[in-house]
Protein backbone atom coordinates (compact mmCIF):
# COMPACT_ATOMS: atom_id res chain seq x y z
CA UNK A 1 0.00 0.00 0.00
CA UNK A 2 1.37 3.62 -0.81
CA UNK A 3 1.25 6.29 1.94
CA UNK A 4 -0.41 9.30 1.36
CA UNK A 5 1.87 12.36 1.71
CA UNK A 6 2.23 12.56 5.84
CA UNK A 7 1.84 8.86 6.55
CA UNK A 8 4.28 6.31 6.81
CA UNK A 9 4.10 2.19 6.20
CA UNK A 10 4.36 0.10 9.75
CA UNK A 11 4.00 -3.48 9.66
CA UNK A 12 1.64 -4.31 12.48
CA UNK A 13 0.06 -7.56 13.46
CA UNK A 14 -3.68 -7.70 13.20
CA UNK A 15 -5.78 -9.89 15.05
CA UNK A 16 -9.70 -10.30 14.45
CA UNK A 17 -10.92 -13.27 16.24
CA UNK A 18 -8.89 -16.12 15.80
CA UNK A 19 -7.49 -14.94 12.42
CA UNK A 20 -3.90 -13.21 13.03
CA UNK A 21 -2.78 -11.87 9.31
CA UNK A 22 0.16 -9.47 9.35
CA UNK A 23 0.56 -6.17 6.89
CA UNK A 24 1.74 -2.90 6.40
CA UNK A 25 -0.95 -0.80 7.89
CA UNK A 26 -0.49 3.59 6.89
CA UNK A 27 0.03 5.82 10.64
CA UNK A 28 -0.07 9.55 10.21
CA UNK A 29 3.03 11.28 10.94
CA UNK A 30 3.52 13.37 13.72
CA UNK A 31 6.35 15.79 13.70
CA UNK A 32 7.80 18.62 16.22
CA UNK A 33 7.94 22.24 15.14
CA UNK A 34 9.37 24.96 17.13
CA UNK A 35 8.34 28.68 16.61
CA UNK A 36 11.61 30.85 16.95
CA UNK A 37 9.53 34.84 17.30
CA UNK A 38 11.73 38.01 16.93
CA UNK A 39 14.95 35.60 17.53
CA UNK A 40 13.13 34.32 20.98
CA UNK A 41 11.97 30.31 21.24
CA UNK A 42 8.19 30.88 21.50
CA UNK A 43 6.69 27.41 21.42
CA UNK A 44 7.07 23.76 19.97
CA UNK A 45 4.13 22.41 18.53
CA UNK A 46 3.26 18.66 17.84
CA UNK A 47 1.35 18.10 14.51
CA UNK A 48 1.08 16.45 11.02
CA UNK A 49 3.53 17.46 8.23
CA UNK A 50 2.07 19.75 5.59
CA UNK A 51 0.74 23.62 5.73
CA UNK A 52 3.51 24.28 8.23
CA UNK A 53 3.56 28.31 7.02
CA UNK A 54 -0.50 28.39 7.45
CA UNK A 55 -0.20 26.82 10.27
CA UNK A 56 2.02 29.15 12.14
CA UNK A 57 0.18 32.09 10.27
CA UNK A 58 -3.24 31.29 11.64
CA UNK A 59 -1.19 30.30 15.29
CA UNK A 60 0.24 33.94 15.70
CA UNK A 61 -3.18 35.36 14.59
CA UNK A 62 -5.09 33.48 17.20
CA UNK A 63 -3.24 34.81 19.77
CA UNK A 64 -3.21 38.13 18.93
CA UNK A 65 0.64 38.25 17.98
CA UNK A 66 0.14 39.50 14.71
CA UNK A 67 -3.24 41.05 13.12
CA UNK A 68 -2.50 40.37 9.70
CA UNK A 69 -0.34 39.00 7.45
CA UNK A 70 1.51 41.85 5.93
CA UNK A 71 2.69 42.02 10.33
CA UNK A 72 5.29 39.25 9.26
CA UNK A 73 8.28 40.58 7.77
CA UNK A 74 9.71 37.26 7.54
CA UNK A 75 9.47 33.77 7.98
CA UNK A 76 12.11 30.89 7.57
CA UNK A 77 10.90 27.38 7.69
CA UNK A 78 13.28 24.36 8.22
CA UNK A 79 11.78 21.36 8.30
CA UNK A 80 15.02 19.32 8.45
CA UNK A 81 15.30 20.56 11.42
CA UNK A 82 11.92 21.10 12.50
CA UNK A 83 12.30 25.07 13.43
CA UNK A 84 9.81 27.72 11.99
CA UNK A 85 11.66 31.46 12.27
CA UNK A 86 9.28 34.55 12.14
CA UNK A 87 10.18 38.08 12.60
CA UNK A 88 7.77 40.84 12.86
CA UNK A 89 7.66 44.46 11.89
CA UNK A 90 6.71 45.36 15.04
CA UNK A 91 9.04 43.71 17.40
CA UNK A 92 7.88 42.50 20.65
CA UNK A 93 4.44 43.21 21.48
CA UNK A 94 2.26 42.90 24.51
CA UNK A 95 0.35 39.83 23.48
CA UNK A 96 3.76 38.06 22.43
CA UNK A 97 5.04 38.83 26.56
CA UNK A 98 1.37 37.58 27.57
CA UNK A 99 1.80 34.32 26.11
CA UNK A 100 0.49 31.79 28.44
CA UNK A 101 -0.55 33.98 31.14
CA UNK A 102 -3.38 32.60 32.75
CA UNK A 103 -6.55 34.77 33.30
CA UNK A 104 -9.78 33.79 34.63
CA UNK A 105 -13.01 35.47 34.84
CA UNK A 106 -16.56 34.36 35.08
CA UNK A 107 -18.66 33.40 32.74
CA UNK A 108 -22.36 34.37 31.40
CA UNK A 109 -22.99 35.33 35.41
CA UNK A 110 -22.65 30.99 36.18
CA UNK A 111 -18.98 31.43 38.21
CA UNK A 112 -17.20 29.07 35.69
CA UNK A 113 -13.73 30.14 34.68
CA UNK A 114 -13.91 31.41 30.94
CA UNK A 115 -10.70 32.54 29.36
CA UNK A 116 -7.89 30.56 29.89
CA UNK A 117 -5.35 32.88 29.22
CA UNK A 118 -4.55 36.54 28.84
CA UNK A 119 -4.29 36.47 25.21
CA UNK A 120 -8.19 35.05 24.99
CA UNK A 121 -8.68 38.48 26.57
CA UNK A 122 -7.10 40.28 23.96
CA UNK A 123 -8.57 38.39 21.33
CA UNK A 124 -11.72 36.88 21.90
CA UNK A 125 -14.72 38.68 19.91
CA UNK A 126 -18.13 38.65 19.98
CA UNK A 127 -19.86 37.70 16.42
CA UNK A 128 -22.88 39.34 14.88
CA UNK A 129 -23.08 37.63 11.29
CA UNK A 130 -26.64 37.19 10.53
CA UNK A 131 -25.92 34.30 8.37
CA UNK A 132 -28.34 31.72 8.72
CA UNK A 133 -28.53 28.27 6.66
CA UNK A 134 -31.02 25.08 6.96
CA UNK A 135 -30.55 21.90 8.68
CA UNK A 136 -30.22 19.48 5.51
CA UNK A 137 -27.18 22.49 4.66
CA UNK A 138 -25.69 21.77 7.38
CA UNK A 139 -25.65 17.99 7.55
CA UNK A 140 -24.45 18.17 3.54
CA UNK A 141 -21.76 20.30 4.79
CA UNK A 142 -20.70 17.37 7.17
CA UNK A 143 -20.74 14.79 4.96
CA UNK A 144 -18.47 16.48 1.95
CA UNK A 145 -15.89 16.87 5.26
CA UNK A 146 -16.17 13.37 5.77
CA UNK A 147 -15.43 12.27 1.78
CA UNK A 148 -12.58 15.03 1.61
CA UNK A 149 -10.16 13.20 3.99
CA UNK A 150 -8.90 10.11 2.41
CA UNK A 151 -6.24 10.32 5.36
CA UNK A 152 -8.44 9.85 8.26
CA UNK A 153 -10.23 7.00 6.42
CA UNK A 154 -6.63 5.78 5.75
CA UNK A 155 -5.16 6.29 9.37
CA UNK A 156 -7.89 7.24 11.42
CA UNK A 157 -5.35 9.07 13.02
CA UNK A 158 -6.49 13.37 11.89
CA UNK A 159 -8.86 15.11 12.54
CA UNK A 160 -10.38 17.45 9.71
CA UNK A 161 -12.02 20.88 9.37
CA UNK A 162 -13.12 23.29 6.87
CA UNK A 163 -14.83 26.50 5.86
CA UNK A 164 -17.55 26.02 3.80
CA UNK A 165 -20.42 28.34 2.01
CA UNK A 166 -22.88 27.99 -0.94
CA UNK A 167 -23.29 24.51 -0.84
CA UNK A 168 -19.43 23.44 -1.02
CA UNK A 169 -16.36 23.20 1.04
CA UNK A 170 -14.00 26.73 0.39
CA UNK A 171 -10.90 25.53 2.24
CA UNK A 172 -9.74 22.51 3.91
CA UNK A 173 -7.03 21.03 6.27
CA UNK A 174 -6.28 18.02 8.74
CA UNK A 175 -3.66 17.47 11.63
CA UNK A 176 -3.23 15.29 14.58
CA UNK A 177 -4.31 18.01 16.94
CA UNK A 178 -7.83 19.70 16.87
CA UNK A 179 -6.57 23.66 17.98
CA UNK A 180 -4.00 23.02 14.67
CA UNK A 181 -6.66 22.38 12.14
CA UNK A 182 -8.12 26.01 12.82
CA UNK A 183 -4.76 27.44 13.10
CA UNK A 184 -3.64 25.88 9.51
CA UNK A 185 -7.36 27.44 8.32
CA UNK A 186 -7.04 30.74 9.24
CA UNK A 187 -3.46 31.39 8.27
CA UNK A 188 -4.57 29.97 5.38
CA UNK A 189 -7.57 32.64 5.14
CA UNK A 190 -5.23 35.31 6.16
CA UNK A 191 -2.60 34.28 3.20
CA UNK A 192 -5.06 33.80 0.32
CA UNK A 193 -7.32 37.00 1.52
CA UNK A 194 -10.35 34.13 2.19
CA UNK A 195 -13.11 36.37 3.87
CA UNK A 196 -14.35 34.08 6.74
CA UNK A 197 -17.53 36.34 8.49
CA UNK A 198 -20.22 34.49 5.69
CA UNK A 199 -18.80 30.97 6.05
CA UNK A 200 -19.57 28.11 8.24
CA UNK A 201 -16.67 26.16 10.04
CA UNK A 202 -17.12 21.94 9.94
CA UNK A 203 -15.34 20.13 12.24
CA UNK A 204 -14.66 16.37 12.84
CA UNK A 205 -14.23 16.44 16.53
CA UNK A 206 -15.58 18.09 19.67
CA UNK A 207 -16.15 21.82 20.37
CA UNK A 208 -14.57 22.45 23.70
CA UNK A 209 -14.38 26.19 25.60
CA UNK A 210 -10.50 26.27 23.30
CA UNK A 211 -12.09 25.44 20.01
CA UNK A 212 -14.99 27.57 20.57
CA UNK A 213 -12.50 30.49 21.44
CA UNK A 214 -10.56 29.60 17.98
CA UNK A 215 -13.90 29.96 16.31
CA UNK A 216 -14.61 33.55 17.72
CA UNK A 217 -11.49 34.65 17.03
CA UNK A 218 -11.76 33.39 13.16
CA UNK A 219 -15.19 35.86 13.16
CA UNK A 220 -17.30 33.02 12.29
CA UNK A 221 -20.24 32.82 13.66
CA UNK A 222 -21.69 28.83 13.08
CA UNK A 223 -19.51 25.78 13.61
CA UNK A 224 -20.91 22.28 12.66
CA UNK A 225 -19.26 19.62 14.81
CA UNK A 226 -19.64 15.80 13.68
CA UNK A 227 -18.75 15.28 17.78
CA UNK A 228 -20.23 16.79 20.85
CA UNK A 229 -19.72 20.39 22.74
CA UNK A 230 -18.89 21.16 26.28
CA UNK A 231 -20.95 22.73 28.76
CA UNK A 232 -18.25 25.56 28.81
CA UNK A 233 -18.07 25.71 24.99
CA UNK A 234 -22.07 26.32 24.69
CA UNK A 235 -22.05 28.93 27.74
CA UNK A 236 -19.09 30.63 25.69
CA UNK A 237 -21.26 30.34 22.82
CA UNK A 238 -24.12 32.10 23.93
CA UNK A 239 -22.35 34.98 25.33
CA UNK A 240 -19.98 35.16 21.89
CA UNK A 241 -22.63 35.16 19.39
CA UNK A 242 -21.77 31.37 18.09
CA UNK A 243 -24.22 28.94 16.87
CA UNK A 244 -22.74 25.28 17.63
CA UNK A 245 -24.23 22.32 16.02
CA UNK A 246 -22.93 19.11 17.39
CA UNK A 247 -23.11 15.61 16.41
CA UNK A 248 -24.06 16.39 12.31
CA UNK A 249 -23.84 13.14 11.27
CA UNK A 250 -26.67 11.05 8.50
CA UNK A 251 -29.70 12.91 8.89
CA UNK A 252 -29.10 14.63 12.67
CA UNK A 253 -27.89 17.16 14.21
CA UNK A 254 -28.41 19.24 17.63
CA UNK A 255 -28.27 22.66 17.82
CA UNK A 256 -26.46 23.81 20.56
CA UNK A 257 -26.91 27.92 21.08
CA UNK A 258 -28.36 30.40 19.23
CA UNK A 259 -30.73 28.94 17.22
CA UNK A 260 -32.34 32.16 15.38
CA UNK A 261 -29.27 30.81 12.79
CA UNK A 262 -30.64 27.79 11.93
CA UNK A 263 -33.76 28.54 9.06
CA UNK A 264 -37.22 26.78 10.50
CA UNK A 265 -36.43 26.40 14.67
Amino acid sequence: MDALRGTANYQVVKIDGQNVTRTDEAVVEEIPLTIYLNGKELVTMLAAAGEEKYLVIGFLATEGIIQNINDIKTIDIDMLQGVIHITTHAGEIAAEKMFLKRYLTACCGKGRSAFYFANDVLTAKTVSADLTLTPEEAMRYSELLEAASATFRLTGGVHGGALAAAGKLVCWSQDIGRHNVFDKLYGRCLTEGISTHDKVLVFSGRVSSEILLKVSKMNISVIIARSAPTSLAIDMAEELGVTVIGFARGQRLNVYSHKERIVGL
